[in-house]
């Protein structure tokens, strides 16, 4: 999944990673919670009630996950990092699906609920956004391994549902991971349209 020259991030330390992915969610929040009479009007409706100021604050908390546990919390804190990683992952998706809703609205493969409404793109389940992606839009050589890889972050964040066993990895995995959400997040937010003096800086040093 090498979006952008895998090099750059791998040189980035864990919290030089995290430092990049909260100046980034900030911005976002800051452009596309009030884009009303810039965006179509549906786009800008949903965007304005949307938390990703949550967004911001759970890019933060990914701050907590340099400090060792302490004792007896090692596990503990491995599933709430997967957590915080897999809602940073879900929070990007449901925000490229928000800006682009007029698309996602006119889609025949657009999701449904039981009485026939749209379903809007915050209120779908994690796994329906990943399939809705592979198919629509992670299309080209660039996207080939997105859905491997999310599905992976789905997985591990999904440990903190469940009370029977399964592979959570270890910290330097997460870690790893996390400079893969940096490229993964950088890679969308370049598909997003903005007026040329908005664009978010997506220079890595």
């Amino acid at each position: 999944m090498d979006i952008i020259p895998i090099n750059k991030i791998d040189k980035l330390s864990y919290l030089e990673a995290v430092e990049k992915i909260i100046e980034l969610n900030e911005h976002l929040n800051r452009f596309w919670s009030s884009v009303i009479g810039w965006a179509p009007v549906e786009a800008a409706n949903l965007l304005s009630k949307s938390r990703l100021d949550w967004q911001v604050s759970l890019s933060y908390s990914m701050k907590r996950w340099d400090k060792p546990p302490l004792q007896g919390a090692e596990k503990g804190d491995l599933i709430l990092a997967w957590a915080n990683l897999g809602a940073l992952v879900e929070g990007t998706l449901k925000l490229f699906l928000s800006v682009y809703y007029k698309d996602y609205s006119e889609d025949p493969d657009s999701y449904k609920d039981k009485k026939g409404d749209l379903l809007e793109p915050d209120s779908i389940k994690f796994e329906l956004l990943r399939h809705f992606f592979n198919k629509k839009i992670w299309t080209d050589k660039e996207t080939a391994g997105f859905d491997d890889w999310v599905l992976l972050i789905q997985k591990r964040r999904n440990a903190i549902h469940a009370f029977k066993d399964r592979d959570l990895g270890t910290f330097k995995e997460f870690k790893f991971h996390t400079k893969k959400y940096l490229a993964f997040l950088i890679y969308h937010i370049r598909r997003l349209p903005y007026p040329d003096n908005q664009y978010p800086d997506l220079h890595l040093e």
